[in-house]
């Protein structure tokens, strides 16, 4: 399988090249060219398998010919060794928990699949790779973990300092190694706007860039995984189900999107933005228009003003949209409205939901996932018909403990920590602090990382 970019100017690539190269040349986004079909009969098969099981087999319709099976059930093995709780609140309404991981985050999930497989690729190809991406929260500490101590990989991470909580940036801060941390005096789009600049500039071609945000094709299929296991988990007699997607950057909707086009059967889709509410505004009018700067809410991975996939989503529809936001052909905006329903939360429903869904269900969400969960029951109060029989899964893309100040404030408690936040309170922290210039970073980029490809 070939994939293209959606600016449609560069040469259509296998996978591990895609993978390596993260965007494309054009600034464009890499898609497959065909979508793989998973049939009924095989779907039905996922609810007698583990998730690793499950995700080789997703996986493996979108990588064949490019890994032998063997290797990459070994590599889905190494990677998911934690679960994945469905957790039952009312009614047939579930909330899918993606917080179990390593740094307690759904980044996991993509993260630890593509760093393996990047880390795979580069053995067979002996050569080494510079990681830039930029985060928002979670992605950062996703990938630093993920990527921590491979030979051939190093990662620079940039974050804005004033948007994460002190237990995200301790997460990414406190690791050193093969991985480095700048803080930047600005806002998510601005630190990506660096990284995507970075890799369109001709004089850093020879430091093997490359990318681990969702921009990258190796995050996104890895994301289609969950959404099988939740189907094959709760389904009953082949029915469609809704899941409800908290979105900032669209790669984890773009996962479940294209789970659905390979033969998940989705009623819908319902994406919970925050007060950043571009991609609900375009879904009504058909106009795009980036917010800029992005507001700044309380569920901070989320503070996105012109998503990324959002081009991956248009191009699935149809249209084409480049890097900058510009439509250059729309997309079927009927096809799209039918099968996807978006809404803003601000951030005093969020707040509203964090509070009623402790109070009435003992359910406990962060910020992000009460966008969803908020999202959710927006959607269902709006059926005509009876909402209680709708199978609905709503995804909890964080551990509520990593936002302890405002779940304290809302409910009078910390949240207990996970694993994988013990002990991070009293570990040191190294990062560094740059201009929000892109002279200030491609110096730095120089500096630090010349020599290390060759």
């Amino acid at each position: 399988m070939l994939f293209y970019s959606t600016n449609q100017q560069s040469p259509p690539i296998p996978f591990s090249q895609a993978l390596l190269q993260g965007q494309a040349p054009d600034g464009g986004l890499y898609m497959p060219e065909e979508i793989p079909v998973l049939s009924a009969r095989e779907i039905s098969t996922f609810s007698e398998l583990e998730y690793h099981e499950v995700a080789a087999r997703v996986m493996g319709k979108f990588l064949e010919g490019e890994l032998p099976p063997q290797i990459l059930d070994a590599l889905t093995k190494d990677a998911y060794d934690f679960e994945v709780p469905l957790e039952h609140v009312q009614e047939r309404q579930y909330v899918m928990r993606l917080d179990q991981g390593p740094t307690a985050s759904f980044k996991d999930f993509a993260a630890r699949m593509m760093g393996r497989l990047m880390n795979h690729y580069l053995e067979e190809q002996d050569r080494n790779l510079l990681i830039l991406t930029a985060t928002s929260g979670d992605t950062g500490s996703a990938i630093s973990h993920a990527f921590l101590g491979l030979e051939r990989i190093k990662a620079v991470v940039l974050f804005p300092e004033d948007e994460v909580t002190a237990r995200q940036r301790k997460q990414m801060t406190t690791l050193g190694q093969n991985i480095k941390v700048l803080g930047l005096d600005g806002k998510f789009d601005a630190c990506q706007a660096l990284v995507k600049q970075a890799f369109s500039d001709p004089d850093l071609q020879g430091l093997n860039l490359s990318s681990a945000n969702s921009i990258n094709i190796g995050r996104l299929i890895p994301q289609t995984v969950y959404y099988f296991w939740a189907y094959s988990r709760l389904s009953k007699n082949a029915e469609n189900i809704i899941f409800s997607v908290p979105s900032g950057n669209f790669g984890d909707m773009m996962g479940g999107i294209l789970a659905m086009k390979t033969g998940l059967p989705v009623q819908k889709f319902v994406v919970g933005v925050n007060e950043n509410d571009e991609f609900p505004k375009y879904l009504r009018t058909g106009r795009y228009d980036k917010i800029e700067p992005s507001r700044n809410c309380i569920s901070s991975a989320m503070n996105v003003g012109h998503p990324s996939n959002l081009a991956r989503l248009v191009d699935l529809y149809g249209g084409m949209m480049d890097e900058k936001g510009i439509l250059h052909k729309p997309a079927d905006m009927e096809t799209m409205r039918r099968e996807i329903w978006t809404a803003s939360v601000s951030d005093e429903q969020t707040r509203k939901t964090i509070r009623e869904a402790w109070e009435n269900h003992r359910l406990l969400l962060e910020p992000h996932g009460a966008v969803g969960w908020a999202g959710l029951q927006k959607y269902l109060t709006g059926l005509s018909d009876n909402a209680a029989d709708k199978l609905c899964v709503s995804l909890e893309t964080a551990h509520p403990a990593k936002f302890p100040e405002e779940i304290n404030r809302l409910l009078g408690f910390d949240p207990s920590l996970p694993p994988a936040l013990e002990g991070i309170e009293e570990k040191e922290e190294h990062y560094e602090k740059i201009p929000l210039k892109y002279a200030a970073f491609k110096e730095y980029l120089v500096s630090n990382y010349q020599g290390f490809n060759h």
